[in-house]
């Protein structure tokens, strides 16, 4: 055994063995294989109404607050959207600040910051902290000191640059840190990068589009539905050398599979906006990807949405559950919640495509996922004329698209209880209008090429938001609870029989497997990050990050929301096409989020806190 596979090995065990126990949250999705859910009971459907704020923590910061803190021992590790500040919390002290550490970033980096300046989250392993910060500095954190062990540059996103910057959670597989990459809006080239941990030198590079050699795919082994890709796969999927700012970014959630040695992932949406000028099915944006770790060759990938029209990035979760029966059959399987409005679940070791259908009603831009493997479509969706900017044309207003472009659910994890067998998913119930029009590349600049403007869903009462519970063997809801505005916020289930989440408006909830409400707490601004628990002395507590933000906060986040605010106009002439009216140019600012969501004002304003709950003494 080499010195390298030995250091690996010792990396990932200690890892697993931190993780598996359920008093920490060693990992900024729990486990690898992104379940969310913990063993801890000691808070459950009886006394979860009991709970009491026990400590709070300001992080000083004013934008919004995704992602959730770590806890390794005795120690909270609590990170901030930019300037990216970590935190190390004495959890013997209510939380006594051990360290803190501030990265120097250049503030130019916000502007090109699509949706907020968030950050997802932290990854830990070998004693060290691994930070992604936003202008793409991947930094190590000697856990005990708060000391850099070493920085490396993931990206460009210096001024006058290519627009790249760093917003997702890093993840340690073995020897390695796995990081991906934000900006498509800019026009940025995807990829996602790993990292050796003892020094930081970059151990593989696999891009999201353009040659095989960039994308590691091998033609003949690589896989999409059971065939081999053949060569230039994505090469052939683009007209002349668009795939170099063709987008598909990596900003979403990893998971990883230890016995088949596989990291999961999705990549984002091409670039430009406007699908006119992108012929072809633009691969590999909006594709899962299963990847050897060791090196990133990819063993199957199954683009979800080709030749996306609407911005529906395919970055959210991948969720691995083991042994599940679909149709009499025994599958370890991945479940994935897309933007599209579909949910799949794909069989985690060969990619076959098991299931996918609407988790939301709403979704009219397609009617189906065709599941003939018989079929020249199979595994593509059915698309709708009517709601095809694509087939409307460019300068034409696609009206009533179902889900808007932010998706029936974002980046906000769902989870799964292997109690219930059911999936716990925060979603999104907003439509939109969609305008393409012809944009040119420039690096550093906007790339976007269509108007957006945003609203809720249809029903009744004017509900952005549900959260459901997900049958993933049936392709089917089991109970749907509606939300005020979207459900932005990552959920968690435990042992307790008890399911948390966060709302736009600020309340911490908590539902039973029926998704009876049983308890609820209003915090002091909106809840995007994701609800997390842990055991500290015997108690378990429950923790959440309140921040409004994010793309869906990003009104009051970035201050769009005044019509005579100038930072508001000129976002919206960088990102939007205002054809002259300043009162649209706002509404349909923040990439058609700012007026969709600009009631969210009336019920909640910017903070930045940690909130932890638990049990009367």
């Amino acid at each position: 055994m080499t010195c390298a596979s030995a250091y690996g090995a010792w990396a990932n065990d200690d890892l697993q063995k931190l993780a598996s126990d359920a008093k920490n949250w060693a990992m900024p999705t729990g486990d690898y294989a992104n379940t969310r859910y913990s063993k801890l009971k000691q808070i459950n459907a009886e006394n979860v109404k009991n709970l009491q704020v026990k400590w709070m923590f300001s992080t000083g910061v004013l934008r919004g607050h995704e992602g959730a803190p770590l806890v390794i021992g005795d120690v909270m590790y609590v990170h901030t959207p930019f300037p990216n500040i970590v935190y190390a919390l004495d959890l013997n002290n209510d939380g006594k600040i051990l360290w803190k550490y501030e990265p120097k970033q250049d503030p130019n980096v916000i502007p090109i910051m699509c949706c907020d300046t968030v950050n997802r989250g932290l990854a830990y392993g070998d004693g060290m902290l691994f930070l992604n910060q936003a202008d793409t500095m991947l930094t190590a954190i000697d856990a005990k000191t708060g000391n850099m062990v070493w920085s490396v540059k993931n990206g460009d996103s210096s001024t006058g640059g290519k627009g790249e910057s760093g917003t997702s959670a890093p993840m340690v597989v073995k020897d390695k840190v796995i990081v991906g990459i934000s900006g498509a809006e800019f026009g940025v080239h995807g990829s996602l990068t790993a990292y050796n941990i003892k020094d930081g030198t970059r151990a593989w590079r696999a891009y999201s589009t353009g040659p095989d050699a960039d994308i590691l795919v091998d033609p003949q082994k690589t896989t999409e539905l059971g065939k081999p890709v053949g060569a230039d796969s994505s090469l052939k999927s683009w007209e002349g050398e668009q795939w170099k700012t063709g987008g598909g970014t990596t900003w979403g959630w990893l998971s990883y599979d230890p016995k088949l040695n596989l990291v999961y992932y999705g990549s984002g949406n091409p670039s430009t906006w406007n699908p006119v000028q992108r012929p072809g099915d633009n691969k590999y944006s909006m594709t899962i990807f299963a990847r050897d770790a060791d090196t990133g060759v990819a063993k199957w990938v199954y683009q979800m949405t080709p030749h996306d029209e609407w911005d529906y990035d395919g970055v959210n979760e991948m969720i691995l559950v083991d042994g599940m029966d679909i149709n009499g059959k025994k599958h370890d399987v991945l479940v994935h919640f897309d933007r599209n409005g579909f949910a799949y679940t794909l069989d985690r070791e060969s990619g076959a495509l098991l299931v996918a259908k609407k988790f939301d009603p709403a979704v009219n831009w397609a009617t189906q996922i065709n599941m003939d493997p018989k079929s020249e479509k199979y595994g593509r969706p059915e698309v709708v004329d009517k709601y095809s900017p694509q087939h409307n044309g460019e300068d034409v207003n696609t009206a009533g698209v179902c889900p808007a472009a932010l998706g029936s659910k974002d980046e906000q994890p769902a989870t799964y209880s292997p109690k219930d067998k059911l999936f716990f998913v925060p979603t999104n119930h907003v439509c939109m209008d969609y305008e393409p029009y012809r944009v040119s590349y420039t690096a550093g600049q906007p790339y976007v090429g269509a108007t957006v403007s945003m609203f809720p869903g249809p029903g009744e009462n004017g509900d952005m938001g549900n959260f459901i519970a997900w049958d993933a063997a049936k392709g089917e809801i089991v109970w749907s609870k509606p939300e005020l505005f979207s459900v932005w916020s990552g959920a968690l289930s435990t042992a307790g029989d008890v399911i948390f989440y966060g709302t736009l408006e600020g309340y911490l909830k908590a539902v039973d497997k029926n998704g009876k409400e049983l308890y609820k707490f209003k915090t002091p601004s909106g809840i995007i990050g994701n609800v997390m628990t842990y055991e500290h002395k015997g108690k378990q507590y429950i923790a959440v990050l309140s921040g409004v933000g994010g793309w869906a906060g990003i009104g009051l986040a970035g201050g769009l929301l005044a019509p005579k605010n100038a930072q508001a106009w000129h976002a919206a002439v960088d990102q939007g096409h205002p054809g002259g009216n300043e009162q649209q140019a706002v509404n349909t600012a923040g990439l058609g989020a700012v007026g969709g969501y600009a009631g969210l004002a009336q019920y909640t304003t910017l903070g930045g806190q940690l909130t932890v709950f638990g049990l009367p003494e």
